[in-house]
């Protein structure tokens, strides 16, 4: 007998979602929820496909949220299988998706269809939000339907994300809060002119340098017991016009920070345009923000997780709040109490991902089981 998990997972990876298209995922899915009684509510925005699927009515809401877009395959002939042909070798399920995160979203639905089907009246909601707009701009996905939810006075008091946040085994780590993202596009102008007379132009590299300098050094705050220190990179650096004769007389650079809890994006902003006012610069910035940090401490959802990764895999899973943003950074407005959990993560994004189909089991039965701890009496 094919493992459901694994048949639901192939059935995904089969489907070429790269971001922001569902190529019919959610259909799948909607398919499954339908059949066990869930409410159905698709929002569709723009270019977009979202789920919001519950089933219960009163009493607390638990929430699985998930992605079925993937990013692209890249040069397909570099792959050691088709992509979007789910392939099984050796024990592992490979495809685009695989890991981040159709595994996930299929231990997902297997296990809800596990314990509303040995418990169809239990207490509390619950339910599913799911987007094709997360690895890309996720600008139409999740924040927009949790904006919906919040106008209408839905609550969401747990969520558990399906990201791949396990490293070496499955549930080692999991994510109880990820750093904020703040992007800069910084266009500092100078006077182009001849390379030959830099008296009569200013050359926007050489006057920016003392600033780059400087916010490349500075040390931005210590991080604390739950994020590592604030941490600035220069993404990309632009100037001149490709001819070695001319003085630049524009300088474009992207940079971003990943902030704690520690910093404000208001901060931020300031002390950064505060070093520019010190070096006289002509300069315009744009900033972009991706994401507030957000934090859940340890309470009822941190220790349910804990307590069943250790039932089944035999070990208590370290928390982290490293790595990229989540879409847990919109649901955070909601109050929620976060956990991120899902395979692990080495492949992702990656020619050949793969995913452990004995880890997707077991991560359904995990998740089976928070469901049952959170929303039957005890």
């Amino acid at each position: 007998m094919i493992c459901p998990v694994l048949k639901l997972a192939q059935q995904l990876i089969q489907q070429p979602s790269v971001s922001p298209n569902d190529h019919g995922c959610q259909t799948i899915l909607i398919n499954r929820l339908k059949k066990l009684g869930f409410s159905i509510e698709v929002m569709p925005f723009d270019d977009t496909a979202n789920l919001w699927a519950y089933h219960g009515e009163q009493g607390e809401t638990l929430v699985f949220a998930g992605h079925t877009d993937v990013v692209p395959a890249g040069a397909t002939q570099n792959w050691r299988y088709p992509p979007f042909t789910p392939t099984l070798n050796n024990g592992l399920l490979y495809g685009r998706g695989a890991a981040d995160m159709k595994g996930s979203l299929a231990a997902m639905i297997v296990a809800a269809e596990r314990f509303i089907i040995d418990f169809p009246n239990h207490a509390g909601r619950l339910a599913f939000l799911i987007t094709s707009d997360e690895e890309a701009k996720a600008t139409n996905g999740t924040v927009k339907v949790v904006d919906k939810l919040m106008m209408r006075n839905e609550q969401i008091h747990y969520c558990i994300v399906g990201e791949p946040t396990s490293q070496v085994k499955l549930g080692d780590i999991i994510k109880n809060g990820r750093r904020g993202s703040l992007t800069a596009k910084l266009t500092v102008q100078g006077i182009q002119g001849h390379i030959a007379y830099p008296h009569l132009a200013n050359n926007a590299i050489h006057s920016s340098l003392p600033f780059l300098n400087e916010l490349v050094n500075k040390k931005w705050d210590d991080g604390n017991a739950f994020f590592p220190p604030t941490s600035m990179q220069i993404s990309n650096i632009h100037a001149g016009t490709g001819s070695n004769n001319i003085i630049p007389g524009e300088l474009v650079i992207q940079f971003n920070f990943r902030f704690s809890t520690e910093l404000t994006e208001q901060q931020i902003r300031q002390q950064v345009e505060t070093i520019l006012k010190k070096y006289q610069l002509n300069y315009k910035i744009e900033w972009s923000l991706s994401g507030h940090p957000f934090l859940t401490e340890k309470g009822k959802l941190i220790n349910i997780v804990s307590q069943v990764i250790a039932q089944y895999c035999g070990y208590q899973p370290q928390l982290s709040t490293d790595g990229g943003t989540s879409d847990g950074r919109f649901i955070a407005k909601m109050g929620a109490q976060i956990v991120e959990l899902g395979p692990i993560n080495e492949t992702i994004h990656k020619v050949d991902e793969c995913v452990s189909v004995v880890d997707l089991q077991q991560l359904s039965l995990i998740y089976q089981q928070i469901m049952q701890k959170i929303l039957l009496p005890a």
